[in-house]
């Protein structure tokens, strides 16, 4: 062989590796987020009456659009009057519904210091991909009273701790059946919790809503997904997911299948929201598939169908958020 043709070899073998490497295993040593958390829970809680009014000033202005969240909407007290407050907090943390819920809260994260760096840790990881890119400035530990369970605004992340109580702690067996359905309750899984603080800020700040087809739809889940696994490149597959075990092994033994179903019932392309929420939003199965499914299915695909692309390209991060849905779909391909 002539030195010619080894040139051109190595240069060949040189781009095969470079597309086929993992994109996702890098190094973020040196990096750094100033990222703080605030205990909004323990805070409520624990303090006095003059603490109460300390704290109430302080968080309307540091942050205020999860404050208001958290004051307006959950515990309904609104815009009153300092005093007002107060008795309205006192009264709050004398209920014992509450106070039920607060102490499963401080038994079971006694101090959060695992889940803070491993959220530091996937912001981090956010931050090589996208060196410009938006860090949440605070991530808010709370009490939503079973409203959400993370949630992002402009400048934070807000995370609703008794959302991640367990499907058998006491407090979440006592929800009503309705609206609290029983798969609802198994999803309260403390090990979604890092991976729902940073997918909700992914989905606010770097992936651009889409209003189209079932496709575009599918690839934009796809891209949200990609870049969560990016912010935790080791952990395992279904907690990306947020599936089980089985959930993630029954939806890529099905993947054909599913690919399949999609095609034959020329849906794809249709921009039928009906079909989109079925295929796409949370709930018990996919609606339309076997009850065995899991949910979100739709997202999986999407996720499988951009790990694709991303497989065979050598492309950044940053560059897959702009890359038009249909140029990733082209390239989807089931694997044997």
């Amino acid at each position: 062989m002539t030195l010619k043709n080894i040139l051109i070899v190595g240069v060949l073998l040189t781009s095969v590796l470079s597309c086929s490497s993992d994109k996702l295993n890098v190094s973020i040593d040196g990096i750094k987020v100033n990222t703080s958390f605030i205990r909004l829970d323990s805070i409520i809680a624990n303090s006095d009456s003059i603490q109460i009014i300390n704290f109430h000033h302080k968080f309307e202005k540091d942050i205020q659009e999860i404050y208001n969240y958290q004051i307006g909407y959950c515990l309904r007290i609104g815009k009153v009057s300092d005093t007002a407050f107060v008795n309205s907090i006192n009264q709050f943390n004398k209920d014992k519904g509450i106070i039920g819920i607060q102490k499963s809260l401080t038994e079971n994260f006694k101090n959060l210091e695992k889940e803070k760096e491993k959220i530091k840790s996937g912001l981090k990881y956010l931050k090589f991909h996208f060196p410009k890119g938006k860090i949440p400035e605070h991530i808010v530990f709370m009490n939503s009273l079973f409203n959400s369970n993370a949630f992002s605004t402009e400048k934070e992340i807000g995370i609703g701790l008794e959302r991640y109580l367990g499907y058998d702690n006491e407090m979440v067996k006592k929800l009503p059946s309705e609206p609290f359905y029983d798969w609802i309750k198994k999803a309260m899984d403390v090990n979604y919790l890092e991976r729902d603080a940073i997918c909700s800020w992914i989905i606010t700040h770097y992936v651009p809503e889409v209003d189209g087809t079932l496709a575009e739809h599918m690839i934009y889940w796809g891209k949200v997904l990609y870049l969560t696994e990016a912010a935790f490149p080791t952990d395992e597959k279904n907690i990306i997911l947020r599936y089980t075990p089985n959930q993630f092994d029954w939806a890529k033994e099905n993947e054909s299948s599913f690919w399949n179903y999609l095609v034959n019932e020329k849906i794809l392309f249709k921009n039928n929201g009906l079909e989109k929420a079925n295929l796409l939003n949370e709930g018990p199965f996919t609606i339309g598939l076997p009850e065995e499914s899991p949910d979100r299915l739709g997202q999986f695909l999407g996720w499988k169908i951009v790990h694709d692309y991303m497989d065979k390209t050598d492309i950044s991060l940053e560059e897959l958020i702009k890359t038009p849905y249909n140029n990733i779909l082209q390239e989807y391909e089931i694997e044997d």
